[in-house]
């Protein structure tokens, strides 16, 4: 199989470095890539040793390109009906989704977004504790997601604010983990830093309530400036035990009651996850071959995005939203 990386930013040239290490271990059997930015594309090339041409030439595509391209290079690659990855979201609205759904199903087409949380050893075995009733009655949740840095001041007003663009993990990996679905948000934000994101409509410091459909109640809580490291956490929390995911060696925590973590904090999400992102692509080239089910589809990027959009709707009225609005 030859797969294309169309898009060689950071999570791009990740991706296609990912790749051609699958390759190197015999699972892919080319890689093209490209991007708009001709150098770009040819030094990470010469970098990695693969080719530059048109990603849509090869027997599967990977899409890593600005999040406002996602919905028509999708729907271009089910005309073409190649199996397509997909970083998160599939599209910048819930219409724009449904058109690429749409196109999918009509294809016959094998679509996965990437939610790299999914393939994380962590999450799994918490999934796995909570179905096989070690945690008992699942009571409440708690998640975080907090960047040690935030990102250019340029990507904020194209990002579609910190729940879309950031929260939406979260919102992804809570239906994962739990198999419930949200019934109600109130979500909230600040400004703390930088003015580019207030400029932007956006806020860098967030704070959500959720309240899943059988009354498990989840709180949630990011930032654009978390200083000591990255932190991505989830916490279970049952009538029998409570698990946490992200409580490592790494974790850019201090303990005000003695020694704490004591590990290097995790610099970015890119060496936090990444066993994950490379599982993630494996699965994706297993679904590409036929070999299994898509393990992320239109369908759960769907979900996450409506969750966020309940969630923006709620912090800009000030006023807890229900998913029904958002739905409908």
């Amino acid at each position: 199989m030859r797969v294309g990386v169309l898009g060689l930013g950071r999570i791009g040239a990740f991706h296609a470095a990912t790749l051609a290490g699958l390759a190197r271990e015999g699972l892919v059997d080319g890689l093209v890539v490209g991007d708009a930015d001709g150098g770009r594309a040819e030094e990470v090339a010469g970098r990695l040793g693969v080719a530059v041409g048109d990603p849509f030439e090869a027997d599967a595509l990977v899409i890593a390109t600005p999040t406002s391209t996602h919905a028509a290079l999708l729907v271009e690659a089910c005309r073409r009906r190649l199996p397509v990855f997909c970083e998160k979201p599939a599209a910048p609205t819930p219409r724009e989704t449904l058109e690429v759904r749409e196109a999918a199903e009509r294809a016959g087409s094998v679509v996965h977004i990437g939610f790299q949380r999914r393939f994380d050893a962590g999450y799994a075995a918490a999934r796995s504790a909570l179905r096989a009733g070690e945690i008992g009655r699942l009571d409440r949740v708690h998640l975080i997601t907090a960047d040690p840095r935030p990102p250019a001041p340029g990507y904020i007003p194209l990002s579609g604010g910190i729940f879309r663009d950031c929260h939406i993990h979260d919102f992804d990996i809570l239906r994962w983990v739990t198999g419930r679905e949200a019934d109600s948000v109130y979500a909230t934000g600040a400004n703390r830093g930088e003015a580019f994101f207030a400029e932007a409509g956006d806020v860098d410091n967030s704070a959500a309530l959720l309240t899943m459909d059988d009354g498990t109640l989840v709180t949630l809580q990011g930032s654009r400036y978390n200083g000591n490291g990255y932190d991505v956490r989830m916490e279970l929390a049952g009538s029998r035990a409570t698990w946490a995911v992200g409580l490592d060696a790494r974790v850019p925590l201090h303990s005000a009651d003695g020694p704490g973590a004591g590990g290097e904090p995790w610099p970015d999400f890119q060496a936090r996850f990444e066993p994950a992102y490379v599982r993630e692509m494996a699965a994706f080239l297993e679904a590409a071959r036929g070999e299994r089910e898509s393990p992320c589809t239109v369908d759960d990027a769907l979900a996450a995005l409506y969750i966020a959009e309940a969630a923006d709707l709620s912090r800009r009225e000030g006023r807890a939203v229900r998913l029904t609005e958002v739905t409908k």
